[in-house]
C-alpha cells in the first residue's frame, strides 16, 4: 500500500530546484568569466604583461555598481568580475531558496536558522566584517 507522503515529494521537488538552481548559477557565471576572458584577451593579448609592479584592480572594479558599469561597456575585466560576483551569488541565492522552501514547509526553526546563516553571508559579504 503506497503511503500518502506529499511531504516526501515536496522534499525531492525542493532538493530537485535547489540543484538546477546551483548548475544553473556555476554554469552562466562560468559563461560570463569566459566571454570576458575572451573580450580581453582580444583587446589585451598582445600586450606584454610587466610583473615587476604590482597593480591591483581598478577602484572601478572594488564595487558592484562600477562591475556592472563596466560589464556593460563591453570591458573584459568587468565582465569577468561580473562572473565572479554571479559565483558568489549561488550559493547565497541556494540559502534564500532554501529559507523560502523551509516557510512553505512551515518549519520555523530551520527558516530561523537560514535566516541567521544567509544574515552572515550578507553582512560577510557586504565588506564589513573585518
Amino acid at each position: 500500500m503506497k503511503c500518502p507522503c506529499p511531504q516526501v515529494s515536496d522534499d525531492r521537488q525542493i532538493e530537485m530546484l535547489i540543484g538546477t538552481l546551483l548548475r544553473v548559477g556555476v554554469m552562466l557565471a562560468a559563461a560570463v568569466v569566459l566571454l570576458g576572458g575572451v573580450i580581453f584577451l582580444v583587446r589585451n593579448g598582445h600586450t606584454q604583461p610587466d610583473y615587476h609592479v604590482f597593480r591591483g584592480e581598478p577602484g572601478n572594479l572594488e564595487n558592484v555598481p562600477g562591475i556592472v558599469r563596466s560589464a556593460l561597456d563591453v570591458r573584459g575585466r568587468g565582465i569577468i568580475q561580473l562572473g565572479l560576483l554571479l559565483l558568489i551569488a549561488t550559493p547565497v541565492a541556494r540559502v534564500a531558496f532554501a529559507a523560502v522552501a523551509f516557510a512553505l514547509e512551515k518549519d520555523r526553526l530551520y527558516v530561523y536558522a537560514t535566516l541567521m546563516v544567509l544574515a552572515i553571508l550578507v553582512f560577510s559579504l557586504s565588506g564589513h566584517a573585518g
